[in-house]
Parts: C-alpha cells; sequence; structure tokens
C-alpha cells in the first residue's frame, strides 16, 4: 500500500495484491495475475471507492497525463472529484 496523494480534500491509495497462481494459467504457460488498483478516499463526505481493472488502468493513464502538466493541488482535487458520483461506501476508521 502506497500513499500517493493526500490533500485536505482527497487521498488516494494504490493498493498492490500479491498475484494469484491461477492452475491453468500455468498450463498455459502464462504468468501469475497482478491484482490491485487504487483506493480513493472523500475526506468530507466520508465516503470511498476501489477501483481496479479497466477503470485503475484509465486512472493511471489520466493521472500521468495530468502530473506532466504540474497541476496545482485544487486542479488534482478537481480530477479526482469527478469519481465522488461513483462512492458508495462510508469511509469506516479501524
Amino acid at each position: 500500500m502506497q500513499m500517493l496523494y493526500n490533500s485536505d480534500n482527497f487521498a488516494v491509495v494504490q493498493i498492490d495484491l500479491p498475484a494469484i497462481a491461477d492452475i491453468h494459467l500455468r498450463a498455459a504457460g502464462q504468468d501469475a495475475l497482478a491484482r490491485g488498483g487504487y483506493e480513493i478516499i472523500d475526506k468530507f463526505a466520508r465516503k470511498e471507492i476501489f477501483i481496479e481493472g479497466a477503470m485503475a488502468e484509465s486512472f493511471r493513464h489520466d493521472v500521468a497525463a495530468l502530473v506532466e502538466t504540474s497541476p496545482s493541488e485544487e486542479e488534482m482535487d478537481d480530477f479526482i472529484e469527478r469519481y465522488t458520483a461513483l462512492m458508495q461506501h462510508p469511509l469506516i476508521f479501524h
């Protein structure tokens, strides 16, 4: 787990899970599947979302393009805010 972004409004954490060793993949001569994604947290709404797969790849690609422009914190927050409509899970502290 790695904190990628942390502002007053949002936090983004990259989560890498151990690869799954699938017997069918090994039989086909392929490597184990890598798993993981991004947890995006809206601090004020106290909600979060975990994205993985194609959505996570799209998020990673879009963030990389945005970072090349040296965005301000406000611009980063505006970008992340696009994902708040998808957030359904209340944030629970352990």
